[in-house]
């Protein structure tokens, strides 16, 4: 249900940024708190993202008051920080179905608003794409500002470094804006640094800069001399050696609550060109306090009740990331050589008791998945057991490490890869779809795809067993209930199970789909086969099946493309094997946020589909 707008008189009139740069100045500080408590109000009522995007309220409300969007082009980078922009382009009614089926989607996409200039899901993307739009403007001679909006754990990424070292060569109308969150306003951003702020960003600061370029540059050793002074005057307020030394003019820190501040430092910076940054300081959760206290938590919220001091509590059930976070600490109490990396997923993987009782084997390297997966290859070549906890979609990030770095050698790295299928409200950028395909053509690879609990973790022993690069690829939440044992039980490698013995049709299950076979089969009396592992397949069991039946049946909830079934198809092919194979499994397009089971059905994977590829 969406909000009472009656309660937000102006947040109401605002259909558009022209809507907002139409206020007086003297309104926006009112507008702006009723953007906060909308999306208090709105959030609490349909859950979503909703820290980062309190934090950056007076930050939106300025980009948008100073710069003509969308002429203007804004590049948002980690969208969690963008629900205050959706809310003031024209989407504040829909926001209550943010990351619902059919609603706005949880990022910004250019395909729900021409606001949206670039699809935001993973990480440390903006500066690049602002950089290449603004190259474009200039070579069309249009006069167009570019800003990118860079925050909330980004700049860790080597990509935004990479993006920075080439913007600071071009001579190019870009601002980048650092949005540093990390949870409390640091101690140097104050009056001092609001008012240096300021002053480095006006047009009289910047004019006797660039003058004293020209008039110097007969003077090589006085140029160089005042360059060392300014450099000098500047650091001793402001931390901008590196920012300056790849070429940017750095303004900051400010205090990105001030809305004085910001309105009066990006309206100086408007009228500049050539690569600039401004670093804002904001607070994730600002206004919010249970919020301001528990960024962590209240990054991403279910329903809740924002009167009170804390999110409800959830019934606790057992995911495949606490199967895996319980192994990890099991495992490591045997082995001091285990060490676990995750690059900045240290609650989605479960890793929180694993880094408080190996603390000097944990790794969070940060949003930095190249890395994470040549650290692992480094640890791995001089004896150590490394292991990667690591979500699909992300792990796509360092596929060129993964074959490079760790599979041609042959390298005893265990990979531990979450999210795999659907993962629901976040939608197409986040989805595991394409792991399988991806990781199937890698040659060393030993790869598994756990139907249950117990699967999982007796599979990730087997990982951990096996010399050389492995992988256990499992989905999001909860599985089919079944306890992992405490013991451990390596399976035997590239075998798969029946687990169900019928007639004329057999289902070979990859992965966590195995109740939905089961259930197809007790219509159609068909046998169950759990592969088990992708690779290598059990390619005796596919034989025998395939003598015995006159239809096999894949399942994965993987691209149908180049995965799991396009492997068996292929083996029935190269044996000239008599038998029918039909594959079931995601489309050739990007499924969008939803409930995961909806979404399954609309793909074409569901009891009734099983059912159906049988008897068609």
């Amino acid at each position: 249900m969406p909000a009472d707008l009656t309660q937000y008189p102006l947040l109401s009139r605002l259909d558009s940024p022209a809507d907002l740069r139409a206020l007086p100045r003297t309104e926006l500080a009112a507008a702006a708190d009723e953007l906060r408590r909308f999306l208090i109000d709105t959030i609490s009522r349909c859950g979503g993202h909703f820290a980062a995007g309190l934090g950056t309220v007076e930050l939106t409300v300025a980009l948008h008051y100073i710069f003509n969007t969308p002429d203007d082009r804004l590049v948002w980078d980690v969208g969690h920080q963008a629900y205050p922009h959706k809310v003031l382009t024209g989407r504040r009614d829909q926001l209550h179905t943010i990351r619902q089926h059919g609603g706005l989607h949880p990022f910004p996409a250019p395909s729900e608003s021409v606001y949206d200039t670039f699809a935001v899901g993973h990480s440390s993307t903006s500066i690049s794409a602002a950089l290449g739009m603004a190259l474009a403007a200039k070579a069309r001679g249009d006069n167009r500002n570019v800003v990118a909006i860079i925050g909330d754990g980004a700049m860790t990424a080597g990509m935004a470094f990479e993006a920075l070292n080439h913007a600071g060569a071009q001579d190019v109308n870009l601002l980048v804006v650092l949005n540093d969150n990390d949870m409390s306003i640091s101690e140097n951003v104050g009056a001092l640094n609001n008012y240096f702020a300021r002053l480095l960003s006006s047009r009289f600061y910047n004019a006797v800069r660039e003058g004293g370029k020209k008039v110097l540059s007969a003077a090589p050793p006085l140029k160089e001399l005042v360059h060392r002074a300014e450099e000098h005057m500047k650091g001793m307020v402001l931390p901008s050696t590196l920012f300056e030394e790849l070429g940017f003019n750095y303004i900051g820190p400010v205090d990105g609550h001030n809305l004085d501040v910001l309105l009066d430092t990006l309206g100086n910076l408007k009228t500049q060109t050539g690569p600039r940054i401004l670093h804002v300081v904001t607070r994730k959760g600002k206004g919010y306090e249970p919020a301001e206290n528990d960024p962590i938590a209240y990054h991403g919220v279910p329903i809740f009740d924002p009167s009170k001091d804390s999110l409800p509590p959830s019934k606790p059930k057992l995911t495949y990331s606490n199967v895996f976070g319980e192994f990890l600490c099991d495992i490591a109490a045997q082995d001091k050589r285990v060490y676990g990396i995750t690059p900045a997923m240290r609650e989605g993987s479960d890793l929180i008791r694993f880094s408080k009782e190996f603390p000097d084997r944990y790794f969070d390297v940060a949003i930095a998945e190249q890395h994470a997966v040549t650290l692992a290859a480094g640890l791995a070549k001089e004896g150590a057991k490394p292991v990667v906890a690591i979500y699909s979609t992300f792990l796509q990030r360092a596929y060129d490490q993964l074959i490079h770095d760790v599979c041609l050698m042959d390298l005893d790295v265990l990979f531990a890869i979450d999210r795999g299928g659907l993962v629901g409200g976040d939608g197409a950028t986040h989805n595991g779809a394409f792991d399988l395909s991806y990781l199937r053509c890698i040659p060393n690879l030993l790869l598994m795809a756990p139907s249950d609990e117990n699967e999982c973790r007796q599979m990730l022993y087997t990982g951990w067993l096996h010399k050389g690069p492995a992988a256990v690829r499992y989905p999001r939440g909860t599985g089919m209930g079944v306890t992992p044992e405490k013991t451990f039980s390596a399976l035997a490698i590239g075998k798969g199970r029946i687990v169900r013995q019928g007639e004329k049709i057999a289902i070979l299950n990859f992965g966590a789909l195995l109740g939905d076979a089961l259930k197809a089969a007790e219509t159609l009396n068909a046998t169950v086969a759990d592969m088990r592992f992708v690779k290598p397949l059990d390619t005796e069991l596919i034989r025998q099946l395939a003598h015995s039946h006159d239809r096999l049946i894949t399942l994965e909830e993987n691209a149908v493309l180049g995965g799991a079934g396009s492997a068996v198809g292929e083996f029935v092919l190269a044996q000239d094997l008599n038998v029918k194979v039909r594959t079931i499994g995601l489309p050739d397009r990007f499924i969008e946020h939803g409930d995961p089971v909806r979404l399954r059905a609309e793909s074409g994977i569901s009891v009734a589909a099983l059912i159906a590829a049988a008897q068609d």
